[in-house]
C-alpha cells in the first residue's frame, strides 16, 4: 500500500516537475546563504588560526563575551529598537491593507499599491540620501514646516533622543507596502457569501470590517508576529550602518554592528561567530516560546 502511494507522489511531482524546477533558485539561496552558514557556527568553540589547525577552546568567547561591558550596551540597544519597530510598525502593514480594501475604484488602489511597494526595493543607501534630505537642518522639508511654525530647526539625525525615531519611520516607510501584501490578500480571498450575508443582515462598514475582515486576519497576524519576534535580536544592520555616527553610535550601536566590527574590522572571527550565535540561539528560543504561548492561549500558531 505505502509502495503504491509513494509511486502516486513520484509521478505527481514528475507531473509537476516545472514547479519543482522554479523553487531551485529559491532553495538554492537558502541552502548558501542560510543553511550552510550553520556549519561554521562551530567556529565560536574554536580559536581561529589561519594557518594551522584550529584549537576547540569551549566556552572561551561567551565568557569573554558576557564579560565585556559595551556587549552589554550594544544588546540594550537592540531589544530597545527591535521593540520599537515591532511594536509601532506591525500594526501599520495591518491598517494600511484595511484602507486599501475599502478604496472602490480599482484603479487608485492599484496606483497606491504599487507607490507603496517602491522604498522596499530601494538599498537603505539611497533611502539613508532621501532621508537625510528629508531632515536636513538647513533645508529639509521638516525642518521648513517646523520653521514656518516659527520654532528653531533641529538636527534630527545627530541627536541621541530623536535618532532611534528615525530609524523606526524609516524602516516604517520602506515597508509599509510590502508588508502590507500578505494582508492584502488574506482580505481578497475572503468568501463575498459573507458580505452578501452582513449586508441583507443590515451590517454597515464598521460592522463588516470588525465582524468579518479582521478576525479572517487572525492567523496571518499571529503568524507574523511570533516570526518578528524571533527576529527581535536583529535590528537592523544595513540600516543602522547608513544612520549612525559618532554624534548618535552609542544609541544605536547593536549586535549585528558590534559583530560586523569585531569579526570583519578587527578579524576577531571566533569572538564574532560567538555573539552571532548568542543572537541566533535567543531567535529561535524566542520563535519556539511565542509558538507554543499562541498556540496555547488562542489555538494559533506559526505551523
Amino acid at each position: 500500500m505505502n509502495q503504491i502511494s509513494n509511486n502516486s507522489k513520484l509521478k505527481q511531482m514528475w507531473a509537476d516537475k516545472t514547479l519543482y524546477f522554479m523553487l531551485l533558485p529559491g532553495l538554492a539561496y537558502f541552502i548558501i546563504f542560510h543553511v550552510w552558514p550553520i556549519i561554521g557556527m562551530k567556529l565560536a568553540f574554536y580559536e581561529y588560526r589561519i594557518i594551522g589547525k584550529n584549537v576547540y577552546v569551549g566556552f572561551k568567547y561567551f565568557r569573554e563575551l558576557f564579560s565585556t561591558p559595551i556587549f552589554t550596551q550594544v544588546l540594550e540597544n537592540t531589544l530597545i529598537i527591535s521593540a520599537m519597530k515591532m511594536i509601532i510598525i506591525f500594526p501599520i502593514p495591518i491598517i494600511f491593507a484595511l484602507m486599501l480594501n475599502e478604496f472602490i475604484n480599482g484603479k487608485f488602489r492599484k496606483a497606491v499599491q504599487v507607490i507603496s511597494y517602491l522604498p522596499h526595493f530601494l538599498s537603505w543607501v539611497v533611502i539613508a540620501g532621501i532621508w537625510f534630505e528629508f531632515l536636513s537642518k538647513s533645508s529639509g522639508a521638516v525642518n521648513e514646516i517646523i520653521q514656518a511654525f516659527g520654532f528653531p530647526a533641529h538636527d534630527f539625525l545627530t541627536d541621541k533622543d530623536a535618532i532611534r525615531w528615525v530609524l523606526v519611520a524609516s524602516e516604517a516607510w520602506r515597508n509599509i507596502g510590502w508588508d502590507s501584501i500578505i494582508f492584502l490578500a488574506a482580505i481578497l480571498g475572503i468568501n463575498q457569501n459573507l458580505y452578501e450575508a452582513a449586508h441583507v443582515d443590515g451590517a454597515n462598514r464598521w460592522h463588516v470590517v470588525t465582524r468579518i475582515v479582521i478576525p479572517h486576519l487572525y492567523v496571518p497576524m499571529v503568524t507574523i508576529f511570533i516570526l518578528n519576534v524571533g527576529f527581535i535580536m536583529n535590528a537592523g544592520l544595513d540600516q543602522v550602518l547608513n544612520f549612525t555616527n559618532d554624534s548618535v553610535n552609542s544609541k544605536i550601536d547593536i549586535i549585528d554592528t558590534y559583530v560586523y566590527r569585531v569579526g570583519l574590522i578587527n578579524g576577531q572571527y571566533s569572538f564574532a561567530t560567538a555573539a552571532n550565535l548568542f543572537k541566533s540561539a535567543i531567535g529561535v528560543v524566542l520563535v519556539l516560546s511565542t509558538h507554543f504561548i499562541s498556540k496555547k492561549l488562542t489555538s494559533k500558531g506559526a505551523w
